[in-house]
């Protein structure tokens, strides 16, 4: 029963298929068919090339042989010529006799008389001339009695001659098979050298591919564990670069976010240790003076200040998860900007005067209602001013100023604190990114007012120099536009 489970258990979890690199795969596909596409092509050019030759050959002998049987068909002609002995004449004196071998075949199928004086044993077989008689064309390759392979022509001249009814001429086909052998063997040669070219060019042109996805593998697996500082080296401007180049701009991408979480962990840390420690000292202070009702409205007032200090942070988290996470919402109605704006000047005057900041505020009469969430909206407001006191020093200003601009409610909150780097400016609104760590917050604030304002329609842009202050710009559109678009 045993042995019954284990070999059901093999059979769920087979052996994983065997795994081709794509090198093997290239050998085994692609480098097979260019093969097979040479071979073909050597082959065809193989045929082509014997095709010609032979046919060259052919046409020779045919050419030979031709002008032979004219010369002796103009001898027939003539009554006072004596035909065979003008045929030997012509057979001794045979130009080409060095090249291929001429003959006449009597009634009987037998060669009587040849150009070089030697005439072959009766019985041996004349296939061209029984081809001719058979009503071919008198053509034939084959092997004489030496073994040698020869090609012989035959013509019928029966019309003017009957006792020799056919002349045939014959040649070694030995050195025109050599010059065949050796094309062979260069084609061979030349195709071998193509394919090996093919292989070494193919394996340097995969190893270019495979060597960069080797290192996105490993870049891949660094990745997974949290090394964002492999960099992967390509040097050709192609797809694989591009893809290389991109890999790499997301590890910077990945390694700065990884220090902005990590500097935001610390901060947020650091931000909720400041007012709990506030909190717990005045709590113990409360305790141990409740007969002194001035230091308990004092350590009270702390308590209340920090615990909503708490609680903004608080706030700010979540809305910052409910935007990663895709559920954060709005309420919207027409809404009033100034009565948001205004509530937000109110709630930070006290505050600017303990630190000693000027805060101005300049109320317009009236502004566009906007179609948005006005607690949304207040907390953008809430952000941007809390902002600009913290980067304010002791006697610094802060001047806030809302008007219509081609339509929109446009506001302005401007400091003459320290202002931010030029660096910096590109990447303010990035989430956990703090362009001045000497100062308080998390991170997050300036980046959740962006999406609320981008959510609203509208617009957050900063202008800043460092040493002189930052303004910053919120543009909204009106209630009307929500109904244009629509």
């Amino acid at each position: 029963m045993i042995k019954f489970k284990h070999q059901n258990l093999k059979n769920l979890n087979p052996d994983p298929p065997k795994r081709k690199t794509i090198t093997q795969r290239w050998l085994t596909n692609h480098f097979a068919v260019i093969v097979l596409i040479m071979l073909t092509f050597s082959l065809i050019l193989i045929y082509a090339v014997q095709s010609f030759y032979y046919s060259s050959a052919r046409q020779t002998l045919t050419g030979e042989l031709t002008s032979v049987v004219n010369l002796l068909s103009r001898y027939a002609q003539d009554s006072e010529t004596n035909l065979y002995s003008e045929m030997r004449s012509t057979f001794e004196s045979f130009s080409a006799k060095d090249q291929m071998e001429l003959m006449a075949v009597n009634s009987k199928g037998w060669v009587i008389l040849t150009s070089s004086g030697f005439s072959p044993s009766s019985d041996t077989a004349i296939p061209d001339y029984e081809n001719l008689l058979a009503g071919g064309d008198g053509y034939w390759i084959g092997k004489a009695e030496n073994q040698e392979k020869i090609m012989a022509v035959c013509m019928d001249i029966s019309a003017f001659s009957s006792e020799y009814p056919a002349v045939r001429v014959v040649c070694s086909l030995t050195e025109l098979d050599r010059n065949i052998h050796l094309m062979i063997i260069f084609v061979i040669v030349i195709c071998t050298i193509v394919i090996l070219l093919l292989v070494l060019t193919g394996i340097y042109f995969i190893g270019s591919i495979v060597k960069p996805i080797r290192q996105l593998s490993t870049t891949a697996d660094r990745f997974a564990k949290g090394d964002f500082s492999f960099r992967i080296r390509y040097h050709n401007s192609d797809e694989i670069g591009d893809l290389c180049n991109a890999i790499n701009h997301m590890a910077d991408e990945l390694s700065t976010a990884e220090e902005m979480k990590n500097e935001f962990i610390s901060s947020v840390s650091h931000e909720l240790r400041t007012p709990l420690t506030a909190i717990k000292g005045w709590a113990e202070t409360i305790c141990m003076a409740e007969n002194d009702p001035e230091t308990v409205r004092k350590g009270m007032n702390v308590i209340v200040n920090e615990t909503a200090r708490l609680s903004r942070m608080v706030e700010e988290l979540l809305d910052f998860s409910r935007m990663q996470n895709g559920h954060f919402t709005l309420q919207k109605a027409t809404m009033d900007v100034l009565a948001e704006l205004g509530d937000a000047v109110l709630i930070y005057m006290n505050k600017s005067i303990q630190e000693k900041i000027t805060i101005s505020y300049e109320e317009p009469e009236m502004l566009p209602f906007v179609y948005g969430d006005k607690n949304r909206i207040r907390q953008v407001f809430i952000n941007i001013i809390d902002n600009a006191i913290k980067y304010c020093d002791t006697g610094g200003h802060v001047s806030i100023t809302a008007q219509e601009i081609l339509g929109n409610v446009q506001v302005r909150v401007a400091d003459n604190g320290c202002g931010i780097k030029k660096s910096d400016l590109p990447k303010i609104k990035t989430k956990f990114y703090k362009a001045n760590h000497t100062r308080r917050g998390s991170g997050i604030g300036l980046a959740v007012a962006d999406e609320i304002v981008t959510a609203h329609g509208g617009t957050l842009d900063i202008i800043s120099e460092e040493g002189k202050g930052t303004i910053v710009t919120i543009t909204l559109p009106p209630e009307h536009a929500k109904h244009t678009k629509n």
